[in-house]
């Protein structure tokens, strides 16, 4: 399996829905749009340490384990190719509170199957893999009961 470029964080509440943050209108990619939690995996990092990483300087939220890594895919922007792995993940913090990342997200929501069109606000109507990659997060709450 290749190693990705970048990683996801799909963190789940009690009630089964997805975190999701939208990023900033200044951000230079994607600007305005919901996404999940994540980011490129540094020089030297390990895709779970990235991870790691990434949780805690945009929700405030401490991993506390990798569930499953449920999806790997490619996407292009501006010519450049990225590789993805998103994880399934389990946190320590208040879910009720995240601490987003000053100036690159300005608003979160916790998104249940009958929101999804959420991930597909400001994106291209082709633009439907991160709408996809919630979706299976979902699934993968129903299908293995608890966490």
């Amino acid at each position: 399996m290749r190693s990705p470029d970048c990683v996801g964080a799909l963190i789940l509440n009690s009630e089964g829905k997805v975190f999701v943050q939208r990023r900033s209108p200044t951000r230079r990619v994607f600007p305005g749009v919901w996404d999940i939690v994540g980011g490129h995996v540094e020089a030297g990092e390990t895709a779970e340490g990235a991870l790691g990483r990434e949780i805690e300087e945009e929700t405030g939220w401490r991993l506390r384990r990798i569930v499953a890594r449920i999806v790997d895919w490619e996407w292009e922007h501006d010519g450049v190719l990225r590789h993805e792995a998103d994880y399934i993940v389990e946190v320590d913090g208040d879910l009720s509170a995240p601490q987003l990342e000053n100036g690159k997200h300005d608003a979160h929501a916790w998104v249940g199957p009958n929101d999804l069109e959420l991930m597909t606000i400001g994106r291209d109507s082709a633009d439907v893999g991160l709408r996809h990659v919630v979706e299976r997060a979902l699934a993968f709450r129903q299908t293995s009961g608890n966490m």
